[in-house]
């Protein structure tokens, strides 16, 4: 089934154009024809915001976005010419049915294969259409209300997506719901309703979904994966190092899965096991899509691989040009003073709604060059709204008086100083350095609320990085941890006890 049409060779002579609107046009044709197709894009929506009801401009609009896989805005274009436009231009129709064939909408492709060649059948594309047919092979009613609904799940799962995508959580929760009530056993609904609701911040809701999709279809796989994702950001550790075991033993076949375990490890910084399938399935032939390369580039480059990072992310330029900027190295450019040296960084962590983000962020005032300039931030937090704990670690900071059994109640030196003590070891503080002390403060706000008479911060500070390390799938041994932070092994040893008990 090819995607090219004879008005890619301009046959005939588009009429009514403003010189603007015909400039543009050709600029579009020409870089379609070097195969530059982000530019032909650019080129030939201009001339469409400048000829809106030219149907030839449309057209070869349309072709673009087909040849860089946007199915669903070619199609938009491609009805648009025809219920708005010129319904007689078959090609729509044979265009249209190619769409719909990739998209696995094969009713809709049918339907659309037949119209082209009741309208031109001995057209260009005839032989092409009449093989789509085949390969289709409806021969009666039931078959048409078989793929019916398949077309139905399709299409309302990916106005979910989409949904999803724009940021529309409660309508994509009521899209899926319905969904779901007509079809209780397709599960990619499940799973994207319960990222919906994570989205929303409803996270028990979110749990109570996958929960219901793992006990009704055990193993499945983007149910474990957005599992992970869920631990990650909620910061259960013990239980994200569980389940990464098991994600570490499963071998899907279908690229599909292999692309969602991929992304899935590098959304939780692991970044080699992330590599290693999205590499296998790049070599498979695996193309196209940028998100697709977008993770790749990330993977390979916080796994060290700066060559294959590069390669990967100028071939997602080349799909989309706008996340020009957006590279991996970009952001680690901006980090190389640290965030301790980035008010607005720090600002912002003291602004979240986490206890342990805003102990790292009041840490992160601590130690920056200039306790001014992030007090004067015009995002600066709410004094009055921090915790107990969090207002006594913070006046301790700036130097204010603050009663000894105050600080002592909240466990406030011990805090700071095993922060310090990574600190020492771990510095300027970028992302993953930022992930170790995030660790310990996560730590930290179970150790003050409890009685322990363990308050060596030395020993918290090698248990807490030895626990990082296991976390990232890196071997780190007790006995080098020991030597390093100068402690005993078994006192290293009680301590890693401790911590891996509050994970």
């Amino acid at each position: 089934m090819t995607k090219h049409s004879k008005l890619r060779k301009e046959k005939g002579k588009v009429i009514s154009f403003l010189p603007t609107g015909e400039y543009y046009y050709t600029k579009g044709l020409k870089a379609l024809r070097k195969r530059e197709l982000p530019k032909a894009k650019k080129y030939l929506s201009r001339a469409m915001d400048l000829e809106p009801m030219e149907p030839m401009i449309a057209c070869q609009l349309a072709v673009v976005e087909t040849e860089l896989g946007n199915f669903e805005q070619s199609n938009g274009l491609l009805h648009f010419v025809l219920d708005d436009l010129d319904p007689l231009i078959s090609e729509c129709h044979y265009f249209l049915a190619n769409n719909y064939a990739h998209l696995g909408l094969f009713k809709e492709a049918f339907k659309h294969a037949k119209a082209y060649l009741e309208q031109d059948e001995t057209g260009e594309f005839s032989e092409d259409a009449e093989e789509l047919l085949d390969l289709i092979e409806l021969d009666s009613e039931e078959d048409f209300a078989e793929l019916e609904e398949q077309d139905e799940l399709i299409v309302l799962q990916e106005e979910a997506r989409y949904l999803l995508e724009g940021g529309s959580f409660e309508k994509a929760i009521d899209r899926l719901e319905g969904l779901i009530a007509k079809h209780p056993d397709f599960w990619p609904a499940h799973n994207n309703l319960a990222l919906a609701h994570f989205y929303l911040g409803e996270i028990e809701k979110a749990h109570q979904v996958l929960e219901n999709v793992l006990e009704k279809n055990p193993g499945n796989l983007h149910a474990l994966c957005n599992l992970a994702v869920f631990f990650f950001y909620e910061k259960q550790y013990g239980l994200l190092r569980q389940l990464v075991d098991l994600l570490r033993k499963t071998y899907p076949l279908l690229p599909e899965q292999q692309f969602k375990l991929g992304v899935t490890f590098a959304l939780i910084g692991q970044y080699e096991d992330a590599y290693r399938w999205l590499k296998k399935l790049h070599k498979s032939g695996f193309e196209g899509e940028p998100a697709f390369y977008y993770w790749l580039s990330h993977s390979a480059y916080f796994s060290g691989r700066q060559e294959a990072a590069e390669k990967a992310w100028k071939q997602m330029l080349r799909i989309s040009p706008e996340k020009a900027g957006q590279e991996p190295w970009a952001t680690k450019k901006t980090e190389h003073l640290g965030h301790e040296h980035q008010p607005s960084s720090i600002v912002k962590r003291m602004n979240s709604e986490y206890e342990e983000e805003r102990l790292f962020g009041i840490f992160l005032l601590s130690v920056t060059d200039d306790h001014k300039k992030v007090m004067g931030h015009s995002d600066f937090c709410d004094i009055e709204t921090l915790a107990f704990r969090e207002k006594i670690y913070l006046a301790d900071v700036l130097g204010m008086p603050v009663d000894t059994k105050l600080k002592e109640e909240a466990r406030i030196r011990l805090g700071h100083e095993t922060a310090l003590a990574l600190y020492k070891r771990f510095q300027p503080i970028g992302t993953e350095e930022a992930g170790l002390l995030m660790l310990w403060f996560t730590v930290f706000g179970e150790l003050a609320e409890e009685q322990t008479r363990l308050k060596n911060s030395e020993a918290f500070a090698a248990a807490t990085e030895y626990m990082w390390h296991k976390l990232r799938g890196e071997k780190k041994s007790q006995t080098s941890l020991a030597e390093k932070y100068n402690l005993s092994l078994s006192t290293l040893q009680k301590y890693i006890k401790y911590v891996r008990e509050r994970l």
